[in-house]
């Protein structure tokens, strides 16, 4: 049999495939010349061929049928087989593919061969490997061979990580090793420290940062100027451990901490990652005040920083610290609201949150002033967690209510789209309890509603403020604002409200409201009559039942008097309800009646005219339960004949009470042209007691008045 190709020429090779499809064929050629190879058991070429094989399993083809030929590379005499043989082990075996090999080569008479066996064992060993061979890798662990102290510190870590009931017996050794040289060696005695969390530790850890920082140039172990930053960076990790809540340790690390902090150049990552390092050990330790305020000033310095990276951690830290050194922090407070105009999302969202952290009684004026700012200019996605965060800040801190007032008026107009849903009874409520600033309120909002009706929740409450308040604003008395006079204009306002394409219905409905009560202020009784009666027939519910109302009041009592108004309309909400539940008489005259009355379950029908459409007759169903249990789920569904036209608008609720404590209501719709008698095929469904019930019935019985 020919010579097997060398990696390199494979390699080669495989570099030179154009297409995807091409490599696969050449991979599937020489995986079967490497089969065969290892079916003839060819000694000389095995080493070569689990090499190729390990190239392969790089390039994510499969290898599995090469296992055996790594156990039987690493029994070879050959270093240069074991070699292969145990990276082959660690590539393509875990920890179910136990091997006793790696004992015999922990006792080998080459220590690099007993390096080969520590490597394998640290990265694959199972628990009962690592159990078994314990004992082995402690005797490494003690040896005065350099190389294979490392080796066996690094194993020890995994052994640890595998039986964790096993550090007790690498603890003496552990200590002995703090006291090498060997930054190596030193590196995986503080990984295991760290694991072990052993306080002792703490006076040698010291003493070794203390020398890593006051030690000379020493090329093995430099990095840009630092001696070993990343051992540094692994004492001071180890040192946050050992130093949280101790305030014995806390107290012999304090002056170390405060060496690390003044002497570690900046100028360099390098310097920066362990200045990291150095912060959050002494904001986790029991430090003394003045060096936490050296770590919130490093952090400053951060910030500062052109590296983007720099800047959201030093961010990030000094929001974890500001409730604890908040006194501290607000000495960097104008660098971090420079940080609102950085062009990084992330570090402005930070820098965002930190400002609200910094917001107090003292500084509540500039901070706002700057938030506001940041409001106008700031992406949509910042716009609604900034909008809060002004509120819940003026809200805690105002240092009067017209600023308190001003600032929410602000947010508003800037965002009011983003804010939350209950800003608006929140303003109106903190309106309504500055008497004293009614009439400033309500001229501002006037003002300012002129300018943009955009900002729904805005308008909403210029729309509450001027109906409530409107006598103020017709009158001109504000003495803080230039007195303006108002007359018809305000209701040109209103109705462009009502008529915009830009507003909600809730927002119609404070529109429709603010006019209604303006109809006892201003001379223009018939004009806002005319605009109330308009929405009587409008096809939102809401709207339309607030139209019908407040026109109902007109025909009734003919009169508008300030609060008589809203009184009037409430008592006569309250009373048609009344009546309609007690079924003495419908609206116009026509009887109610039972259409179902079973298992509990009791639905009357009551009766109105529709005033736009006399053939249109509006019914209402009345669901009332009167068992011990409620109804859930409850859904009424009916079907007239195709002469008729019916519209069944939604519920009031799905849930019918128990007992008789309340009804549920639902509006239906029909429209009978051709004045037939009205015939009606109902459906109901509901869960009752856990169970789903459902019955279907027929309604003929209806009045006449109802269907002539």
């Amino acid at each position: 049999m020919p010579a097997p190709i060398r990696l390199r020429e494979l390699i080669r090779t495989i570099r030179t495939a154009r297409t995807q499809a091409e490599e696969r064929e050449m991979i599937q050629k020489e995986s079967a010349a490497i089969r065969s190879s290892f079916r003839e058991e060819d000694n000389t070429y095995r080493c070569r061929n689990v090499a190729k094989l390990l190239y392969m399993h790089m390039l994510g083809y499969p290898a599995h049928f090469g296992q055996l030929e790594c156990l039987k590379l690493i029994a070879s005499q050959k270093f240069t087989d074991k070699r292969i043989g145990y990276l082959g082990a660690m590539l393509l075996l875990d920890e179910r593919q136990d091997s006793t090999l790696v004992f015999f080569d922990l006792n080998h008479s080459t220590q690099y061969v007993q390096g080969l066996a520590l490597c394998t064992l640290g990265c694959m060993g199972s628990s009962e490997m690592c159990r078994d061979l314990a004992g082995e890798v402690e005797k490494l662990l003690k040896t005065s061979n350099s190389y294979l102290r490392k080796k066996a510190a690094l194993c020890a870590v995994h052994v640890i990580r595998k039986v964790p009931e096993l550090m007790e017996m690498f603890l003496p050794a552990t200590k002995n090793l703090l006291s090498e040289k060997n930054h190596g060696e030193a590196f995986f005695i503080l990984v295991i420290g760290t694991m072990l969390s052993w306080c002792p530790l703490v006076p040698q850890l010291v003493r070794i940062l203390k020398n890593l920082i006051m030690s000379g140039y020493s090329p093995e172990h430099d990095v840009s100027g630092i001696s070993d930053p990343f051992l540094q960076v692994r004492i001071l990790r180890l040192l946050r451990i050992l130093g949280k809540g101790d305030d014995d340790s806390s107290e012999a690390m304090n002056d170390i901490l405060a060496q690390v902090a003044t002497n570690t150049e900046t100028s360099k990552n390098v310097g920066n990652a362990i200045l990291y390092e150095t912060v959050l050990t002494i904001m986790d330790i029991k430090s003394e005040s003045g060096l936490r305020v050296l770590a919130i000033n490093i952090l400053g310095r951060f910030l500062l920083n052109n590296d983007k990276n720099i800047r959201y951690v030093a961010l990030t830290s000094l929001l974890k610290t500001v409730q604890t050194d908040h006194n501290a922090v607000q000495r960097h407070r104008s660098t971090i609201v420079d940080c609102l105009k950085d062009l990084d999302v992330s570090i402005k969202r930070r820098a965002m949150e930190l400002s609200f952290a910094l917001v107090n009684g003292n500084n509540i004026r500039g901070m706002m002033k700057e938030l506001l700012y940041f409001l106008d200019s700031c992406d949509p996605e910042f716009k609604a967690d900034c909008a809060s965060g002004i509120f819940l800040a003026a809200e805690k801190y105002a240092p009067s209510k017209r600023w308190h007032i001003d600032t929410i008026m602000r947010v508003l107009t800037t965002a009011g789209s983003y804010v939350r849903d209950d800003c608006v009874p929140n303003l109106i409520q903190l309106i309504t309890n500055s008497v004293e600033m009614h009439a400033y309120t309500v001229q501002r909002l006037y003002k300012a509603l002129l300018d943009d009706i955009s900002q729904q929740p805005f308008v909403q409450v210029s729309s509450w403020c001027i109906g409530e308040y409107g006598d103020l604003l017709v009158s001109g008395q504000c003495e803080e604002e230039d007195p303006i006079q108002v007359k018809d204009e305000v209701l040109d306002v209103l109705e462009g409200l009502l008529a915009s394409n830009l507003s909600s219905p809730v927002t119609r409905g404070y529109a429709l409201t603010a006019v209604m009560k303006l109809s006892t202020r201003l001379s223009s009784v018939n004009r806002i009559k005319k605009v109330v009666s308009i929405y009587g027939s409008s096809i939102d519910v809401e709207l339309q039942q607030r139209a019908v109302e407040y026109n109902h009041t007109n025909k009734c009592f003919n009169i508008f008097t300030g609060f008589l108004v809203i009184s009037l309309v409430l008592v006569l909400t309250v009373y048609k309800i009344a009546i309609l539940t007690k079924r003495k008489v419908s609206p116009i005259g026509i009887p109610p009646m039972t259409a179902y009355n079973k298992n509990g379950l009791k639905i009357d029908f009551t009766f109105e005219r529709s005033n736009t459409n006399p053939n249109i007759a509006i019914i209402t169903i009345h669901a009332a339960n009167s068992t011990e249990a409620e109804m859930t789920n409850f859904v009424f569904q009916a079907a007239v004949p195709k002469t008729f036209q019916l519209q069944l608008l939604s519920p009031s609720s799905s849930i019918i009470p128990a007992l008789n404590q309340g009804p549920v209501t639902q509006v239906i719709k029909v429209l009978n042209p051709q004045k037939q008698q009205l015939r009606m095929r109902i459906k109901l469904t509901y869960n009752h007691k856990g169970s789903p019930v459902q019955d279907l019935a027929e309604v003929n019985n209806f009045p006449p008045q109802s269907w002539q």
